[in-house]
């Protein structure tokens, strides 16, 4: 897949699926900017593995959930890497709550990044792929969770919003040629699920699916790039599970 000549913004890439999507597609030929909220150290890591790959690699800081935010992250990957082709919406949380416990608080942090962030930074970007002309590919990150997950009320809903808010952008931009995919992981070997696990329950999880295993960031990555690349040009409005079997729609 030769992404040379293209460049990406990949939110939420200091770590885990965000950070292999990023070096994911700087193997593949594509410049990257790597978003982070906290943690700049992880970004430079991820950053430099890029470079190693012999791509032109940046770290950009924003809040995803914040409108002015969203506009700088994207307007510094165009001033710093020329211009914007590919943008994955990675950036997200699972705080687990219970549902009788679930404060206005709670369902409001989550749905801002995880929903409203990537709407935020869509636009933003959708909006400098029409000024420059070229099209582009947006994959939003959903999860096998759409399904409902327990301490997860909040998390679900803005996991289902983001697949049909995924097919309402790919209607929109289509007349653009900005193609809008989302993948949908299943259990994946990244820290957000050892908030919940022991290392044994979640591999005794993996043992359960199909395919016998967990999944591991570069298998998620992999997908990733297969929808943000030209092997994908007649792909829009989908979601692609990579969830080792586990649900199968």
């Amino acid at each position: 897949m030769d992404l040379r000549g293209s460049v990406a913004l990949v939110t939420g890439a200091q770590q885990g699926i965000g950070r292999a999507t990023a070096v994911a597609l700087a193997r593949e030929g594509a410049d990257i900017a790597l978003n982070f909220l906290d943690d700049k150290a992880g970004a430079e890591v991820g950053a430099e593995l890029c470079r190693k790959e012999g791509r032109r690699a940046l770290v950009v800081q924003g809040d995803v959930a914040r409108r002015d935010d969203a506009a700088r992250m994207v307007a510094e990957c165009v001033a710093g890497l020329g211009r914007i082709d590919i943008l994955i919406n990675n950036a997200g949380v699972f705080p687990r709550v219970r549902f009788l416990d679930m404060t206005d608080a709670d369902w409001d942090y989550l749905i801002d990044i995880n929903l409203k962030g990537g709407f935020l930074c869509a636009q933003a970007a959708a909006r400098q792929m029409v000024a420059e002309g070229h099209g582009g590919a947006i994959v939003n990150l959903s999860s096998g969770a759409l399904r409902g997950a327990k301490l997860g009320v909040h998390y679900s809903a803005s996991k289902g919003g983001v697949v049909s808010m995924t097919r309402a952008m790919a209607l929109e931009l289509a007349a653009h040629g900005i193609r809008v995919n989302a993948v949908a992981p299943g259990l994946t070997d990244t820290a957000q699920p050892r908030y919940e696990h022991s290392d044994e329950e979640l591999h005794a999880m993996g043992r359960a699916l199909p395919l016998g295993r967990l999944g591991t960031p570069q298998e998620i990555a992999d997908a990733i790039v297969f929808l943000a690349s030209s092997k994908a040009r007649f792909i829009t409005g989908q979601v692609l599970h990579a969830n080792g079997g586990g649900y199968m729609p």
